[in-house]
């Protein structure tokens, strides 16, 4: 018998609406989802379709209107808000467009809180390990405001990857870096892909980004559908350890 990966992801009859003054519009309808657990996929279409709607579904930071959510078998309509919390911080990162950075500490401590609100040891060092890899080893005390955009989104990066989820999603994690910065971002995703089995799924407009995924999946009129993908060599240039 062929040996399959497991899904880490499975997600059937998706729908998701949202009331725009007296109407109600569609932004998800009846989304099919199956996601192997250690692969990378990429979510692609138009503005408003619904791309990050969707993450924010698999996150369980929005109930779907209708259809059933499993994140690593565990049905996501069966927890309650802790429970949800439970699940965020010990499986899922998450980074937004919106930074959500505390205003009144550190990179080096919003890059520790998940590790620290886990009662791990070592969150500290843990979390400059990881600010380090995003190119921010000379900011770990500035606070967000001494910070440049680009800054503040490695440190939010940071933030998501210190506890090595199994399940990282991400809207547009490049889209505010210079080039330089957003190669090493996407080299320190790839390489954790790598190491750790991490399932990335990312919402990019990032062509060379989304083509080096395992799968593009495009949103189109609130549907899913699969995207040939004509993969681009990996670089030889990966972030060291």
């Amino acid at each position: 018998m062929p040996h399959t990966t497991p899904h880490l992801i499975e997600a059937d009859g998706l729908s998701m609406h949202y009331a725009l003054g007296p109407r109600q519009v569609t932004v998800l309808r009846d989304v099919q989802l199956r996601i192997a657990a250690g692969t990378r996929v990429a979510i692609a279409g138009p503005s408003g379709s619904g791309k990050t709607s969707l993450l924010l579904l698999l996150s369980g930071l929005e109930r779907p209107a209708a259809g059933r959510i499993r994140i690593a078998g565990t049905d996501l309509a069966s927890l309650d808000s802790d429970g949800l919390a439970d699940l965020r911080r010990e499986r899922i990162g998450i980074v937004f467009q919106s930074f959500h950075l505390l205003p009144s500490l550190s990179a080096l401590d919003n890059a520790a809180l998940p590790l620290q609100m886990a009662g791990a040891s070592g969150a500290r060092e843990t979390a400059a390990d990881m600010l380090r890899r995003v190119g921010l080893g000379d900011r770990l005390y500035h606070r967000p405001a001494q910070l440049s955009g680009g800054e503040q989104q490695r440190v939010a990066i940071a933030r998501a990857l210190v506890h090595r989820p199994q399940l990282l999603l991400a809207d547009e994690p490049t889209g505010n870096l210079d080039d330089q910065t957003a190669e090493s971002v996407r080299e320190l995703l790839f390489s954790l892909n790598r190491e750790l089995g991490t399932t990335l799924v990312l919402v990019t407009h990032d062509l060379d980004f989304a083509t080096r995924c395992d799968r593009v999946l495009r949103l189109h009129d609130g549907q899913l559908h699969e995207t040939p993908v004509t993969r681009q060599p990996e670089s030889a240039h990966a972030l060291p350890a």
